[in-house]
């Protein structure tokens, strides 16, 4: 089998071209500009023609390429990802955005030694906290905790910070259900909680199924987790602190009538996808 061959068997499994080139570049280890100019002069090894061929079939079977490749970019950065954790999204972006436009603000306002101490809660692969932690690597008196009640998505998030930080200790891990056992107050605190209907997940597509159902699960309306956030987020924000919280493109009504004057960003495909709420 020569890359062409590979490319064709990969759409006749119903892939596009560019997540063929990804799948196959993973497994023969060559990048996409070689992918391209060696269509039919290179020729897989037996083994990665199997790699390859039934990695097409469990992806036509619904299973993200993310989850095979076991990367995904986000905010520029290469995160590890696999079962434990939710697929990182462009949208989230925003909410990073948001985040670090935030604390520039922050520090400014802060006296050289002032501390901002920042918690981003259902952190899973550790995307938000890794990528705002990154945009201020030489800012000493930024302190960035990320909390999860998953334990093996911690350990996911904690490579991440390893490979992408340098040192997984850069950030403080908590394995919690939101505010539970925290007692510290925050300057900002971010969060992209489950906010998928129970009934809306058989609806979902087949690739998102494949991610934690206790990452995408909101309860009956999808609001489970933000009218949890508003009870207890109170007692761990300082004054004139900020919260931001990604919600789904049909919830901006019902998530800014639970936090009084909070205004909403919308996302690259110009649906409602950010929260944010001052206290």
């Amino acid at each position: 089998m020569n890359i062409y061959e590979a490319l064709e068997y990969a759409k006749e499994h119903k892939m596009d071209s560019f997540d063929a080139r990804a799948l196959l570049s993973h497994f023969i280890n060559k990048n996409e500009s070689f992918i391209i100019a060696h269509t039919n002069d290179f020729k897989l090894s037996s083994n990665e023609a199997i790699l390859f061929t039934d990695a097409c079939k469990e992806i036509e079977n619904g299973k993200p390429l993310q989850y095979i490749t076991n990367y995904q970019y986000f905010y520029g950065y290469k995160f590890y990802v696999d079962e434990n954790v939710l697929i990182p999204q462009p949208d989230t972006e925003v909410l990073v955005a948001s985040a670090i436009e935030a604390i520039k603000k922050m520090l400014k306002k802060k006296s050289d030694d002032g501390e901002i101490s920042v918690l981003d809660m259902c952190t899973g692969s550790g995307a938000i906290a890794i990528s705002i932690k990154k945009q201020f690597e030489d800012v000493k008196n930024l302190k960035v905790m990320a909390s999860d009640i998953s334990k093996k998505a911690l350990e996911v998030a904690k490579k991440n910070a390893k490979e992408i930080l340098g040192n997984e200790n850069i950030i403080g891990w908590l394995n919690n259900d939101l505010f539970d056992g925290i007692t510290e107050k925050f300057d900002l605190i971010v969060s992209n909680p489950p906010y998928i209907r129970t009934a809306d997940l058989e609806k979902l597509p087949d690739d998102v199924k494949h991610e934690p159902i206790i990452a995408l699960d909101g309860g009956k309306d999808g609001l489970d987790m933000y009218r949890r956030i508003r009870a207890q987020v109170p007692n761990n924000m300082k004054e004139n602190s900020i919260l931001i919280m990604e919600i789904g493109y049909d919830q901006k009504e019902d998530v800014m009538s639970l936090f009084e004057d909070s205004k909403c960003l919308k996302d690259f495909a110009q649906n409602d996808r950010v929260i944010i709420w001052e206290k």
